[in-house]
C-alpha cells in the first residue's frame, strides 16, 4: 500500500503563528537551563506545523533541539540485553505488508547474482560480500512485531545473519557510534551501535522461511525489534561504521533518529 502518513496537502505553516511567541519563550528557557537538546517528536511536529526543518528560526531550532533531547533520553533508557516479545508461528502475516511512498509495481528488483554488499568506514576487512557469502553465515530466525510510525503493526518472521556477528566478522570497531546503511532505493538510514549489537537485530534475507520477495528488500534488509519500521532499510547495498553522524532520508526530514519502541 502507499503510505497514508503524509497528508495530501501540506499544512499551512501559518497555523502556529499565534503560538510562535510561546515557542520562542520555550527555546529561551531551554537555553538557560542547558536543555536545548530536544524532547518532542520532531517528525510529528514538522508534519503538524509544516515547518521547514532546515529553517534557522527560533521555532526550527527549538524543534531540532527537542528531538535531540529525545534521542539522548532514548539512548539512556535503552537496555542492550532486554529482548522484545517473540510470537508463535501461527501469528505470522503472509505476505508481510508493503508500505512505501510508491506503488509496489514501481519497485525495481535487484539482480541477486550481481548484487554486492559494500563495507566501509571503521572496519579492517572492506571486501565486498556476495549474496552467497551472506547466506553461508550462521542464521537466526525471530518472530517479532513490526510497528510503523503510522500506527499499524503486524507480526512477522525474519531470518538472517545477526548484525553483531557480521560486524565482528569484518572487524568493525564496536566502540564506534553509528552504523549507516545505503540502499538501492535511495532511502538511507542509520542506527546506534548499541542497537546494531542487540541480539534481535538482523541482516535479514528471508521472511517466513522463504527468500525475501523483491518488494520487501531482496536480497538484504535490516530487521530490528527495537526500532520503528522506517528504521529498517530495505535493499541494502552498503554498510559503513562511523563516528560521524550519518542521519538518513526520513531523519533529515524531521523523523526522530532513535525512534525506539
Amino acid at each position: 500500500m502507499i503510505s497514508s502518513f503524509r497528508p495530501a496537502k501540506r499544512p499551512d505553516p501559518a497555523i502556529l503563528d499565534a503560538h510562535r511567541g510561546v515557542i520562542r519563550a520555550l527555546e529561551r528557557r531551554l537555553v538557560r537551563r542547558g536543555l536545548l537538546r530536544g524532547g518532542l517528536s520532531l517528525g510529528a511536529l514538522s508534519l503538524l506545523t509544516g515547518c521547514d526543518l532546515s529553517d534557522d528560526s527560533a521555532v526550527g531550532r527549538a524543534l531540532r533541539a527537542m528531538s535531540s533531547f529525545n534521542d539522548g533520553a532514548q539512548a539512556a533508557l535503552f537496555d542492550p540485553n532486554r529482548l522484545a516479545p517473540e510470537y508463535p508461528a501461527s501469528m505470522v502475516l503472509k505476505p508481510p505488508i508493503f508500505n512505501a511512498y510508491y506503488n509496489v509495481e514501481d519497485v525495481k528488483p535487484l539482480d541477486g547474482d550481481r548484487w554486492r554488499l559494500e563495507v566501509a568506514g571503521l572496519v579492517t576487512d572492506k571486501r565486498a560480500w556476495t549474496r552467497q557469502q551472506i547466506a553461508a553465515l550462521p542464521e537466526r530466525a525471530m518472530i517479532i512485531r513490526h510497528i510503523c510510525v503510522e500506527g499499524w503493526d503486524y507480526v512477522g518472521q525474519w531470518s538472517g545473519v545477526p548484525l553483531r556477528a557480521f560486524l565482528e566478522r569484518v572487524g568493525a570497531d564496536l566502540r564506534a557510534k553509528y552504523v549507516a546503511f545505503r540502499t538501492a532505493d535511495d532511502y538511507p538510514s542509520s542506527i546506534d551501535m548499541a542497537t546494531a549489537l542487540h541480539p534481535q537485530t538482523l541482516l535479514a534475507t528471508k521472511y517466513a522461511g522463504q527468500t525475501l520477495a523483491d518488494p520487501f528488500g531482496y536480497p538484504l534488509r535490516l530487521r530490528t525489534s527495537t526500532k520503528l519500521g522506517f528504521k529498517n532499510p530495505k535493499w541494502i547495498t552498503a554498510i559503513e561504521i562511523t563516528n560521524v553522524y550519518p542521519g538518513g532520508y526520513w531523519e533529515s526530514r524531521g523523523f526522530n533518529w532513535q525512534s525506539g519502541i
